[in-house]
This record gives structure tokens, sequence and C-alpha cells, in this order.
């Protein structure tokens, strides 16, 4: 009987079929944004992707930019009628970021506001911007349950926020560090808020044991 093969080893046959090209490549492996590696994989990318031309949106805020990787999937879902607003907290991963984004034809249509999430989407609500179809919560964790109420208040009825990593190798179960607690505090906001509906997936593989929320706004 053959062996059964690791959830590493699948995603050598996994990860291709999402169809990364070299543009997306660099951004993926950026070494000089901050702690590199944490940006999400190829396959979670399509799936943005996916999910975001699959709902024809039009206009999506990210929380979190890095390199600007998952970035460059969501503007070209949208794209160039579209607009992607990112949040990012490095002036150096910003930088980063846009150098990728104009290799990949998208920057146009992107901006990215650089400042603590919390403050910068704050002043998005401020400024009553017309509302996203489509947002990506990939920040840091403690401050997940702003970053969420924040989501819900700057979409409309039929949009669909989906926030990475809120299993972190089962951790969020248990742990009292600010990132578990925030993860939990989020997903209980969540699931008690009417105008929500939600589901919450694991993923395992060359990231290893984590998760994904997918909320829609029904109200």
């Amino acid at each position: 009987m053959a062996d059964t093969p690791t959830p590493e080893a699948l995603d050598e046959v996994l990860i291709p079929l999402a169809g990364e090209d070299d543009v997306l490549a660099s951004a993926r492996t950026d070494s000089d944004v901050t702690r590199p590696g944490i940006e999400v994989s190829p396959s979670m990318g399509r799936f943005l992707h996916l999910l975001a031309t699959a709902s024809g949106a039009r206009r999506v805020l990210e929380f979190g930019t890095l390199a600007g990787y998952s970035t460059i999937w969501l503007a070209r879902a949208v794209g160039s009628t579209g607009r992607v607003i990112s949040l990012e907290l490095e002036r150096g991963n910003a930088e980063a970021a846009r150098r990728h984004l104009e290799e990949a034809g998208v920057s146009a249509w992107v901006d990215i506001m650089c400042g603590p999430a919390a403050k910068t989407s704050g002043r998005l609500v401020e400024l009553q911007v017309a509302p996203f179809d489509f947002v990506f919560i990939d920040a840091d964790k403690a401050s997940l349950p702003t970053y969420l109420e924040r989501a819900v208040t700057l979409t409309r009825p039929g949009s669909l926020i989906l926030i990475d990593n809120v299993v972190r190798g089962g951790r969020v179960l248990h742990a009292e560090d600010d990132d578990s607690l925030g993860v939990r505090r989020a997903l209980s906001m969540a699931a008690k808020d009417p105008r929500l509906e939600m589901t919450a997936m694991q993923t395992v593989g060359v990231k290893g044991w984590d998760g994904f929320a997918l909320l829609r706004r029904v109200s």
C-alpha cells in the first residue's frame, strides 16, 4: 500500500493549479517586506481572485498589504474599471508593494493607505466612501474586532468579508495572547451580528494548520 501523502507533499500538486505567474512569485518571495513568509499562499491568492470575480466585486478593501501579493490577485479580479484600497502599517512594505503593482500593470486602480489600519479604516468611514463589495482582512489579529466592525460599516448588503488566519495552529481555542483573543472576539461578534451570515474553514498545507472565515453581509 502506498504511503499516505503529507499535506505539504499534496500542496506540491495543488499549488501549481493556482496559475501563479512570475510577477506574483516576485511579490510573494520579496525579502524586503516585514516578516517575509506570512503572505497568503498561491492557492489562497487564486481563491480570493475567484471569490471577488464570482461575486462581481468592483470595489475591494484590504487590511494588510505586505509586498502586494494578495493585492495583485484582487486588483486583477476587479480590473481597470474597479478599485482596490489596501491598508498597510509599514511604509517599507507599501513601497515594495507599489513596485510589484507597477510590474503587474495594476497600480492605476490600487491605492495604498499607510498607517495603523484602525486609523486609516476609520478615516474611510469619516469620508463616507462608496461601499466595498469585498473585504479581505489579513492584518494583526489583536485588532481584528475593530477591523471587522469597520468592514461591516464600509460594506453593503451582499458584500463578502474574508478573514484569514483564524485557526493559527489551534491556539485560538485556548491561548490568552492578544492575537488569539482578537480572533475569538471577532468570530463571536460575527456570529452574533444579525447583519452577517458566516462559516469558517480549516486549511492545512505548506502554510501549516490554519483557516479562514467567510462572511456575507445580509442587511
